[in-house]
C-alpha cells in the first residue's frame, strides 16, 4: 500500500502501523508517498477489514493506494 499522510506525521504513522499485526513491512519514502506497507491475509475479506478498519481509519493519513497481488 501507497501512503500519503500529513506533513511531519510520517514517523508517528510508521509507529501506529508497525503495530497491526498483518503489516509484515513498512518504509518512510520521498516523494509522492510517505510510507509503502506491505500486508498479508488469509482471505480477500480480511484484506477488506485491514484496509477499511485498521489502515484507512489512522487520523494522519490523507490517502492510499492499494496494490493488491495473490500467489
Amino acid at each position: 500500500m501507497l501512503i500519503s499522510c500529513e506533513i511531519g506525521q510520517e514517523q508517528s504513522l510508521f509507529s501506529e502501523l508497525n503495530k497491526i499485526p498483518e503489516i509484515k513491512y513498512c518504509l518512510i519514502t520521498y516523494g509522492s508517498y510517505d510510507i509503502v506497507a506491505e500486508f498479508e491475509t488469509e482471505t480477500a475479506q480480511e484484506m477488506n477489514d485491514v484496509i477499511t478498519s485498521k489502515i484507512r481509519k489512522l487520523s494522519k493519513i490523507r490517502s492510499t493506494i492499494t496494490l493488491r497481488s495473490i500467489n
